[in-house]
């Protein structure tokens, strides 16, 4: 089963994530890398390579691989990076991250979900990874400045609280709308006191509550 697993991973990269332009190639050695099988309940394990998003229980979900390769690529993540990761969730994308060398601190509002998601990162020996069960919306002022925000619930209006925790210079991605709609993924950067702000694609996110 191992090796099928592998082979779905390795057809995921190939036909999810290289045919849109997926270009980063750190990235998509992070995607071939990370047993996303591992981050999903078992019953649907072999569901987990599909080329769409999927329940983890809690109504919570794990994002489609492209999706998370995407937002990977656009916060450029990179060894010695410091990241901040709003809505730790299966703990997948944190496992991506962690993979490209990142340091990874990652808030999950449910403590079930992020109690869980740690011990999978633990049995993975991923350990440049520091989880808390927190609300979101206030980051993580105590290791702030970040170089990265990504954020994988949205909220109806960007959180000023985790434009402020980003360094001069760093990005934030994150999906912006109401619940149950189309809502855009945007690309913040800061720059000083000028903050830019990007559309880049139409998502369906799970809402960010705290």
């Amino acid at each position: 089963m191992t090796d099928n697993f592998d082979v779905l991973r390795s057809k995921m990269v190939e036909e999810q994530l290289i045919t849109r332009k997926i270009k980063s190639q750190a990235v998509l050695n992070a995607m071939r890398t990370v047993p996303r099988h591992l981050f999903v309940p078992q019953d649907i394990q072999k569901k987990a390579y599909n080329d769409c998003a999927l329940q983890i229980g809690l109504n919570q979900t794990i994002s489609q691989p492209y999706i998370v390769a995407f937002m990977t690529e656009q916060i450029e993540a990179a060894p010695g990076m410091k990241i901040l990761e709003i809505g730790t969730g299966s703990g997948y994308q944190t496992a991506v991250l962690a993979c490209l060398g990142a340091e990874v601190y990652s808030i999950e509002l449910l403590e079930e979900l992020g109690v869980r998601a740690e011990k999978i990162l633990s049995a993975l020996n991923i350990v440049n990874v520091k989880i808390k069960c927190s609300d979101g919306y206030s980051g993580w002022p105590e290791e702030a400045p970040f170089d990265a925000v990504i954020v994988t619930a949205a909220p109806e209006k960007i959180p000023e609280k985790l434009i402020e925790q980003l360094k001069d210079g760093g990005k934030m991605i994150l999906p912006v709308g109401p619940s149950g709609l189309v809502q855009s993924l945007k690309l913040i950067t800061k720059h000083g006191s000028v903050i830019t702000e990007k559309d880049l694609l139409n998502v369906r996110f799970v809402p960010m509550v705290g």
